[in-house]
């Protein structure tokens, strides 16, 4: 069908159908085909933190080193909700990671990267306490994958791009994000505390698990013994306890013990520090 020239509505590279898991579609992407890398030329890939885990260890460095060298922050929503993207190489558009051979990273690459030419959407209907998962089709421009003779069903090309893990990683973490949007004003714009918090248990890794081993978390929180130490050794294990430090947080959704009025006892002392602090002022 022809676009109408009186249409200057820009066209969407996404094709408005859902897919389900079952549902086949046509594409197929190798080292031989002329479009080779072109996708990985022009690169706009959000990170999700279990994309942070695996190429922090790939890369064998530190997750606050990673999140400095390899992301720039962004906006997830208009209450400032804190979300990373992928760095591209210098001034351009291409992915850092894009070699003449191909991705340098391949086995670890982003779950953005391994979709690819579908897309994921995770929703949550009203009232519903869990959220469905739905498919599409990316089909832009350059790629020629589409015309590759190969058909597979949307849960056959999941698995063969290895995606399972990085959902089930990430599943905890999506909901903490589709839950707080359709929220809404009901919630009201997140504290400047909360956020950092979000970034922290979100994303640098390490940092949460400095958080966990200081006493003000042992003050309020009560972790086994078996299990802190799980948690100081193994960042998959970190990384789901961290959502659930997130949901308790923000949701008050219940799975870590707290200590009976551990709580009240800190921010009672945080509300004395801040109604002394302009005193403290005035006599300085």
């Amino acid at each position: 069908m022809s676009q109408d020239p009186s249409d200057a509505r820009p066209q969407s590279p996404i094709t408005p159908v859902k897919l389900d898991l079952d549902d086949h579609f046509q594409f197929a992407c190798h080292s031989q085909i002329a479009c080779f890398n072109k996708c990985c030329q022009s690169i706009d890939i959000q990170l999700t933190p279990y994309d942070i885990l695996r190429l922090k260890t790939r890369l064998q460095i530190s997750a606050r080193e990673f999140l400095f060298r390899h992301t720039v922050p962004f906006e997830m929503d208009g209450h400032g909700v804190p979300g990373l993207k992928l760095r591209t190489e210098g001034e351009s558009t291409r992915c850092q990671f894009l070699t003449d051979e191909g991705c340098s990273v391949y086995e670890d690459r982003p779950t953005a990267c391994r979709y690819y030419a579908l897309g994921l959407m995770s929703m949550r209907k009203k009232d519903a306490s869990t959220d469905e998962d739905a498919y599409f089709i990316v089909k832009e421009e350059h790629c020629l994958g589409h015309y590759e003779p190969q058909t597979q069903t949307v849960r056959a090309y999941r698995e063969s791009q290895g995606v399972d893990i990085y959902d089930d990683m990430n599943r905890e973490w999506r909901q903490v994000v589709l839950k707080k949007r359709s929220c809404g004003p009901t919630i009201g714009k997140p504290s400047d505390r909360s956020l950092q918090l979000f970034f922290l248990a979100s994303y640098d890794l390490d940092g949460f698990r400095d958080f966990i081993g200081t006493p003000s978390f042992d003050e309020v929180y009560v972790v086994a013994p078996q299990e802190h130490e799980q948690l100081m050794q193994d960042d998959a294990a970190l990384m789901r306890f961290a959502f659930r430090f997130l949901k308790q947080s923000l949701f008050g959704e219940m799975t870590i013990p707290e200590r009976p009025g551990a709580l009240e006892k800190r921010l009672e002392r945080r509300r004395a520090r801040t109604a002394e602090a302009p005193g403290e002022a005035a006599g300085r």
